[in-house]
């Protein structure tokens, strides 16, 4: 799964590598759009998480028909929902990007670029239901393989439609969103194949299972929506502050967007490996397991992340360099990175806790510790800094908030799972 999703992010960040040499507007058009699409991904992550937790949890219950139904279930409405989500998004967009500071040059190329990328956000997000169910019923194998061909297949389309090849001039912005749609297609066809053949999917009994499980789910999914839903929010907020500071910190934002996704990698993969593997500890009441998993999940999240922060944070200059497309930008983007890629450390331990919290039953404490991430700690630290010292202080904010948000996470973990209930069985 780390690999797979090094190859997803990684052609997000080749997508704006790519676009950054288009021109600053360009690039601060596409860093308008992050928080719609990560509104998007939010929604269809929440769904995920549920329904994998119900699907694991019927297969460790031997209900092997109830989780082909559940399957079922979450590729058809998942479906629909996105699909509505995205007209509504598409519909609205001028008016929701005018609130988010966007002025008349961001939104001729946004006009241009919103539809495609609306197309693409829907068909990954049927891609990633499909691969809840595989990482469901424990195969991580396919899901990693198909993000990286499809990571390849983007890399490859990119420059074509970008830039174009002979006497064509290509598309230019929307050209990346293009390539991101046919990438999604690919892989949409062949994980359809390979779902039919498992098995896992069925078209009986679908309604009366609608009508089983529509409270369970909504009692896991709708807690993890919301705690998916608040890094969309919070970023259009965040959005708007670095908004006020100009379109080349607009743009450096947006390049670090990107490769705060990537250098999470590893903690991206784990919070999605792990959960089903707790869900199923946690049908077992295996309570010495589920500690001995998180201990473990969190060291090596701890030691991988604060190592690679430090490492990229000496080499931000060079980073920025191949990233960024002009001069300033570059500058803004190498003391962003200095200050953020080492304070994911906490980060992560953070959206470890988090995504343990809607495995383990805890959906509610989840999604309060998300809702105490954003809106308690980085969001507060980061206006502070802005207004205080601008850029500098912006980026330190933000570094700090993550901080916080890790240290309380931490102690929220320790409080839970040192009940005299959760330790029978367990030897550190």
């Amino acid at each position: 799964m780390a690999i797979g999703v090094l190859a997803l992010l990684g052609f997000q960040l080749v997508d704006s590598a790519f676009i950054a040499r288009l021109g600053t507007a360009p690039l601060a058009a596409q860093s308008f759009t992050f928080p719609l699409s990560f509104l998007i991904i939010g929604i269809q992550v929440g769904m995920g998480i549920a329904i994998a937790a119900l699907i694991s949890r019927a297969l460790g219950g031997n209900e092997h028909a109830r989780a082909k139904r559940l399957s079922s279930l979450v590729l058809l409405a998942g479906g629909v929902i996105i699909g509505v989500i995205c007209i509504g998004l598409w519909l609205f967009h001028a008016p929701i990007f005018r609130q988010l500071g966007a002025d008349t040059t961001a939104l001729a190329y946004i006009r241009i670029y919103w539809g495609p990328q609306l197309l693409s956000a829907w068909l990954g997000a049927l891609l990633y239901f499909m691969y809840s169910v595989f990482r469901a019923h424990g195969n991580t194998r396919l899901p990693g393989k198909m993000m990286v061909l499809s990571s390849v297949a983007n890399l490859v389309l990119d420059p074509l439609l970008i830039f174009g090849v002979g006497s064509w001039e290509g598309w230019g912005l929307p050209g990346a969103a293009w390539a991101t749609c046919i990438a999604f297609t690919l892989g949409l066809l062949i994980t359809t194949q390979k779902l039919i053949r498992k098995q896992w999917v069925t078209r009986v009994g679908i309604w009366q299972e609608a009508q089983r499980s529509w409270r369970p789910y909504m009692g896991i999914a709708a807690p993890a929506m919301v705690s998916q839903l608040m890094p969309p929010l919070a970023s259009m907020l965040t959005i708007s502050v670095v908004a006020g500071l100009g379109d080349t910190q607009v743009a450096a934002w947006g390049l670090a967007s990107r490769l705060e996704t990537l250098s999470l990698m590893v903690i991206l993969a784990m919070t999605m490996s792990l959960p089903p593997w707790l869900g199923r500890c946690y049908g077992a009441g295996d309570w010495g397991q589920i500690q001995q998993l998180m201990r473990l999940a969190l060291k090596v999240a701890l030691a991988w992340q604060l190592t690679l922060g430090v490492l990229l944070a000496l080499c931000a200059p060079w980073l920025a360099l191949v990233l960024a497309g002009t001069p300033n930008v570059q500058s803004e983007l190498t003391l962003v990175i200095r200050f953020l890629l080492p304070s994911y450390a906490a980060l992560g331990i953070c959206m470890l806790v988090v995504s343990a919290g809607n495995a383990l039953g805890w959906p509610l404490r989840a999604m309060l510790l998300s809702s105490a991430r954003l809106f308690v700690f980085y969001l507060p630290c980061l206006w502070v800094g802005a207004q205080l010292f601008g850029w500098l202080g912006l980026a330190a904010g933000a570094a700090l908030g993550n901080l916080l948000a890790g240290l309380f996470a931490w102690v929220v973990l320790r409080r839970i799972l040192s009940r005299p209930e959760r330790q029978a069985g367990y030897s550190a």
